[in-house]
């Protein structure tokens, strides 16, 4: 795919060595992979765009998907079994930032990224009314939060992004979906997603695949020469997270 004679690259001519540490390929604990064929399905497209290894992410809330390591252990073992040769994997979580994170810090339940990097989410509906306060109680427990896809956050838009320099100037490191940097979410989402990027705001990108399309939408992804500097230096700052 990759040229020197084309005005544009594939953005996943960029992935050689990547870990893709959110996306829900462990089967039948969210709205991820069905089953483990179609995780694998899923792990194998990963596998043409050079990416082996992966840190499994499943929703984890309270109200519609209360996973916890009793749930998630049991189906990162099933997949691993399955696994293709040559392929890492791993679990951890997608937070949403709710009560139930809260009882799980306090049971020593969560599981991170990398070290002690967590994952979080909110609702597209609205920010958490007490969200400093939980933004407090997860580094006071020494962890460090990523927001996962900062872009698709509505009620965060806004020309000054004063609200996503807030939310750094918190302790958040940000990752933006590879999806976002074309119109699958929402033009709304696009336009965000770049202006985060022209600011130097996002630190890491990953897949959020849920499913095979969304992987078949990400291989066509190019990019314009002037996004390439914009996006080369964090996806070496996602490869160097696992480093």
């Amino acid at each position: 795919m990759l040229s020197i004679f084309q005005k544009k690259i594939f953005l996943v001519d960029l992935l050689e060595g990547f870990t893709d540490f959110h996306n829900h390929l462990l089967p039948g604990i969210d709205d991820g992979a069905s089953n483990t064929e179609d995780a694998i399905a899923m792990i194998e497209k990963f596998n043409q765009f050079g990416i082996t290894d992966f840190v499994a992410s499943p929703h984890i809330m309270g109200e519609f998907y209360p996973n916890t390591p009793e749930t998630i252990y049991p189906a990162l073992e099933k997949l691993k079994k399955a696994l293709p040769k040559g392929n890492s994997l791993k679990a951890a979580g997608e937070y949403m930032m709710d009560h139930f994170l809260i009882e799980q810090m306090e049971k020593e339940n969560v599981l991170n990224v990398v070290e002690n990097h967590v994952l979080v989410e909110m609702s597209y509906f609205q920010a958490p009314i007490n969200l400093a306060e939980i933004l407090f109680k997860i580094q006071n427990r020494n962890l460090k939060p990523i927001l996962a896809h900062p872009e698709r956050y509505a009620f965060f838009h806004g020309s000054n992004l004063n609200k996503y320099e807030d939310l750094k100037a918190r302790g958040c490191s940000f990752q933006m979906n590879m999806l976002s940097l074309t119109p699958h979410y929402g033009i709304a989402m696009q336009k965000t997603a770049h202006q985060l990027l022209e600011k130097g705001m996002i630190d890491f990108i990953s897949s959020d695949a849920h499913r095979l399309a969304h992987l078949e939408k990400i291989e066509k992804i190019k990019l314009k020469k002037n996004q390439l500097p914009l996006i080369e230096p964090i996806i070496e700052k996602s490869k160097t997270l696992f480093r």
